[in-house]
């Protein structure tokens, strides 16, 4: 079992023929708000293996890891974080390096480190395509509806302006709107980014008042239904994700 989908995403690529991988967090479904079944506890408990992401980004399947007897893996150990405790980011897998590295440590936990190698080299290759997509562009700072993108933002040298935290759903009051407005006319930036996932009235209200325009980028926290339907992966999500960017930020 995997806690949501990128990992799973990760556990299936690099699982032996006729493995069964169970995403707890379902197409559509934001994981930050997951809450278990008895179904899914019970699955929990019997999995052969799991695969979750530590520092409360789902604080339910870390409750029931402690309920378990069978493996788990966090995937978050051993890597460089941002943040620290309560704060740490978990979105990892947006830095293609660092998705990597929980790929060898998902295929290590299954007995076969070997079976990441080509999901690390199309990582890799994903990576050198962000880095000169991302390379010369007239802006460098994205505002993100909420703190996803640190990782990705460090990786390719952006700045990010989140309008909230790492929790998707708190609400700033109308000050912070304020603040949050004035911080993007300084940047000169011309692009709010929203999600397919989180509501984006706050985005819009912010993008309104600044003079700018939207656009979604993609946390990749889940897949959206429209995204499963038409057979959309990581490495799909992804390219949009840099085509969005570019268009924001003006690279060439």
């Amino acid at each position: 079992m995997a806690a949501f989908y990128p990992l799973a995403y990760a556990t299936e690529e690099v699982s032996a023929p006729g493995t069964r991988v169970v995403d707890l967090t379902r197409a559509g479904q934001e994981p930050h708000e997951l809450e278990l079944s008895p179904r899914d506890v019970a699955g929990i408990r019997s999995a052969s293996l799991l695969v979750y992401a530590g520092g409360g980004i789902q604080q339910a399947v870390e409750d029931a890891v402690r309920d378990r007897e069978g493996p788990s893996l966090d995937v978050l150990d051993g890597l460089r974080l941002r943040g620290t405790g309560a704060d740490v980011d978990p979105h990892v897998w947006l830095d293609p390096r660092r998705y990597a590295t929980v790929a060898r440590q998902i295929a290590t936990a299954l007995g076969d480190p070997s079976a990441a190698d080509v999901l690390v080299r199309r990582l890799q290759a994903l990576d050198r395509e962000l880095a000169r997509g991302l390379k010369r562009c007239r802006r460098r700072t994205l505002v993100t509806s909420h703190a996803a993108f640190g990782y990705l933002a460090e990786r390719y040298d952006l700045e990010q302006i989140a309008l909230v935290g790492l929790a998707p759903e708190v609400e700033p009051g109308p000050g912070t709107i304020d603040d949050l407005v004035g911080e993007v006319r300084a940047t000169g930036t011309t692009t709010v980014f929203t999600e397919p996932l989180v509501s984006p009235g706050l985005a819009e209200t912010v993008a309104r008042e600044a003079g700018v325009g939207t656009a979604e980028l993609d946390p990749l926290e889940s897949l959206t239904p429209a995204h499963e339907d038409a057979g959309a992966d990581y490495f799909g999500v992804m390219r949009d994700n840099l085509t969005a960017l570019r268009k924001a930020l003006g690279c060439t």
